[in-house]
């Protein structure tokens, strides 16, 4: 029976993985209002627009710069893919567990907003690599969310000194993604511990 109940909430987690990711690509092509993908973008806003809606009528998710609701969502979503994968692995709820689960919540939130940064300044970089036309609706609104992040990694590397565009990008890019890998290993090592305690 246990062998049941842990085979079926891996594949709920198997499908929460697929609906996470499917949410993510809506949200990726919302950053290109102009374009036209056809049936296929209309099948993916029929199966994610739903329960991303359902985030959007909270007020205190938007701002007059940013729609935190997706981020909301995907942080939701991810913890029940948390719960579902975690009790597909080991099968039982205990206070480690509890602990692991609110952890892991935490960390599913944060890897999300590191991913994210990660993403933009990629593709800043990119931009800037290719000599693309920053001035452009896109490039101003990437422009808005990396600034912040690139003055405030370089001021702790780099202190006073200046240093060119380039080399703050690939830094703070490269910050970023140290993070995202070192934080993951150690988290991973600690929801294990949690886990596995007997409690």
């Amino acid at each position: 029976m246990q062998n049941i109940v842990r085979m079926g909430m891996n594949i709920l987690g198997g499908i929460t993985g697929v609906y996470i990711l499917l949410i993510f690509i809506r949200i990726l092509l919302t950053w290109f209002s102009g374009a036209r993908y056809g049936k296929p973008y209309d099948i993916l806003c029929a199966v994610t627009d739903p329960y991303l809606n359902w985030f959007r009528r909270f007020p205190f998710l938007q701002t007059r710069v940013f729609d935190l609701s997706p981020i909301a969502a995907l942080a939701v979503l991810s913890l029940v893919n948390n719960i579902f994968t975690t009790l597909g692995r080991y099968g039982r709820i205990t206070l480690g567990f509890i602990l692991a689960l609110a952890l892991s919540a935490l960390w599913s939130a944060a890897s999300f907003i590191l991913g994210f940064f990660i993403l933009i300044l990629v593709l800043r970089l990119v931009a800037y690599l290719t000599n693309r036309n920053i001035y452009g609706v896109f490039w101003r609104i990437i422009d808005t969310i990396s600034q912040p992040v690139l003055y405030r990694i370089n001021r702790i590397i780099f202190r006073n000194r200046l240093v060119n565009y380039l080399t703050g990008l690939l830094v703070s890019l490269g910050v970023l993604v140290i993070l995202r890998i070192g934080l993951g290993l150690v988290l991973n090592q600690v929801l294990i511990l949690l886990i596995s305690l007997p409690l």
